[in-house]
């Protein structure tokens, strides 16, 4: 059968998993009495819950005699790591911009990483439905792009189709017509797309995604370079080095029929297809026959610019709410989410039952303690900080990201005076239409940990911010973090609502009436600088004495409510985020205050030194 190999580009929400969803649908591989739920390719819970794409994932669709592997790549900068191993699978790519947002930092991201390995593009402009579409823009705004990113003339000349995966059609026109459904995307593929090449020799496959199965225990994904294989073949596996990794035999050979996977009799170069029975295969090894020496060259990953500290839950509420507590399970976890995620660093710490995780940002950190927290974990976790590189000269360097920002005109003088507080340099400002504006930043990351909740209330809601790693840059100096201290709780029980009622003039309460709190913990925002200690345990004292004022109505304001990002966001060095599978609680590292007090003071101690 004659064979295609696409990948699918796009922003997060520009609607390529719908697009999917829609080629699954028209080309027959999904029957039309059969439950399929809406995003079929976004197969996690969180997936589904935030409505973007963070794990790579194939699926295969048929068309007349072709057929045509397609793979859906994450829309986040942070989850890039995915996005550079799978493009080594694909022979083209399909790049889905919003014909209203056009081309935003992800979709330049990843479209350059395409450039550089020669893919050639194809432009689909999807939402043209909506009432400010601007398609004509959008595409000079893309070709502007492929220019910047050094396309080749070949590239430039890239076919473009307008459409609406939601309504299920395609066309060469924004016009349409509107009744031939996706029959012109599956046609231009089949065209623009070149066969995959296949190289002489034996078998070999590069590695590119992995994942665990209950039953089958290790798969890898890739596509097969040279050779066949067929089951209970025996094989061998070779680092990006050439060393031997394992040698072994494999129990089963899978490739993907739609959204589900099929076991093959033999597979052959150029498809893409998952191989059981390795148990120390992994991302970027080289699978194959055992007549091979030297291993295929796998895509260099770019490096972390993130990291934090995650230790074991040792607050006075530790093992109430999870089952997964202890150092060794939390070590484990780590080590094995490092082997299939390759954007991922995980390295033992000097500290005692702690791990230090080094990754993209803020969001690929948060997913992954989001998900140990499903699992039953309990942990506790550092405010991320920022890796710092030197240079030759031994000059201190960090990392700069490239910030987008689209915003009504009347919010821009905030966000230009707040950025402007962290170091960012303002690079471009044009109107994008309807009344808004497009901001273009270079920021040093580690201004920008906490900006998104900040940009939210200086935009009342509409602003968009976008981020991706630009380079490292001489470091900016100091950086004002955050500006008001914290109320701490000086014992340990439930919080009573006539205490809390009480400390109100002093800040806002992250905690709720009869929350289990504990010393040490955070119970809410001091108004001023300095951290408080407070008893939120303090009942009313009972008289028998009636009058008017002792008797007021307790009415309290609602508290702060801290979700894992804001909490990881909003912590200082000296704190601590509890995570459990039922509560995100805020601490400081040490609960007792005189602990607190020697520690203030030795680093003072080491300033000054």
């Amino acid at each position: 059968m004659k064979l295609r190999n696409i990948a699918i580009i796009a922003h997060v929400d520009h609607g390529k998993t719908t697009l999917v969803d829609r080629l699954l649908q028209q080309s027959g591989a999904v029957r039309d009495n059969q439950r399929v739920d809406e995003r079929a390719m976004d197969s996690n819970d969180l997936e589904r819950e935030r409505g973007i794409t963070i794990l790579a994932k194939a699926t295969s669709i048929v068309w007349n005699d072709t057929r045509i592997n397609v793979v859906d790549t994450p829309g986040h900068a942070d989850f890039g790591g995915e996005v550079e191993r799978i493009l080594n699978m694909v022979d083209g790519a399909l790049v889905l911009v919003d014909a209203a947002e056009g081309p935003l930092p992800q979709t330049k991201f990843v479209v350059s990483k395409a450039l550089k390995m020669g893919l050639k593009p194809i432009v689909v402009v999807n939402k043209v439905d909506r009432p400010d579409a601007r398609p004509d823009d959008v595409l000079n705004e893309i070709f502007d792009l492929f220019a910047a990113l050094d396309a080749n003339d070949e590239q430039l000349d890239f076919p473009v189709l307008y459409g609406s995966a939601k309504e299920g059609w395609m066309a060469a026109s924004p016009d349409g017509p509107k009744d031939q459904g996706m029959t012109p995307l599956f046609e231009l593929v089949l065209r623009h797309v070149a066969p995959p090449k296949v190289e002489d020799g034996p078998f070999r496959m590069l590695g590119t995604i992995l994942e665990a199965n209950p039953y089958l225990g290790r798969i890898v994904t890739g596509r097969i370079t040279s050779g066949a294989i067929k089951p209970n073949e025996m094989v061998k596996v070779l680092d990006h080095e050439g060393n031997l990794v394992e040698q072994g035999r494999v129990s089963k050979v899978l490739a993907f029929r739609g959204l589900e996977r099929a076991a093959l009799d033999e597979a052959s170069a150029g498809d893409i297809v998952s191989i059981a029975g390795l148990p120390n295969a992994t991302v970027a090894h080289t699978i194959c026959a055992s007549s091979v020496e030297a291993p295929l060259p796998a895509q260099p990953i770019d490096p972390p610019t993130l990291s934090m500290t995650f230790r074991v839950n040792d607050s006075p509420l530790a093992g109430t709410e999870g089952t997964k507590v202890t150092g060794r399970m939390i070590r484990d976890r780590l080590l094995q989410e490092a082997e299939g995620n390759v954007a991922l660093k995980v390295t033992e710490s000097d500290e005692r039952d702690s791990m230090i995780v080094a990754g993209r940002g803020e969001l690929q950190l948060g997913i992954l303690i989001e998900t140990m927290r499903r699992e039953g974990f309990e942990l506790s976790v550092s405010r991320p900080s920022v890796l710092m590189q030197r240079n030759e000269a031994g000059q201190l360097l960090e990392p700069i990201e490239e910030v987008v920002i689209d915003l009504d005109e009347e919010h821009q003088g905030a966000v230009v005076q707040k950025l402007s507080e962290r170091k960012a340099d303002l690079i471009e400002m044009r109107p994008s239409g309807g009344g808004r504006v497009r901001l273009i930043f270079h920021a040093p990351t580690r201004g920008l940990i906490g900006y998104q909740g900040e940009l939210l209330t200086d935009t009342r809601g509409t602003g968009i911010i976008n981020r991706l790693f630009h380079g490292y840059a001489p470091h900016k100096g100091l950086i004002q973090g955050r500006r008001n201290g914290v109320l701490i709780s000086t014992d340990q029980g439930e919080a009573v609502a006539y205490a809390l009622w009480n400390l109100e003039d002093r800040g806002p309460m992250m905690i709720e009436p009869g929350a289990r709190v504990y010393q040490g913990m955070i119970v809410g925002e001091h108004t001023r600088g300095n951290d408080l200690e407070v008893n939120v345990l303090k009942g009313k004292k009972l008289t028998n004495i009636r009058t008017t004022s002792k008797d007021e109505a307790v009415r309290l304001t609602p508290p702060i409510r801290m979700v894992l990002e804001k909490a990881l966001s909003y912590i200082e060095e000296d704190e601590l985020v509890e995570v459990t599978p039922e509560s995100i609680r805020l601490r400081k590292r040490h609960l007792d205050p005189n602990e607190r007090k020697k520690a203030v003071r030795q680093r003072e101690a080491e300033n000054a030194a």
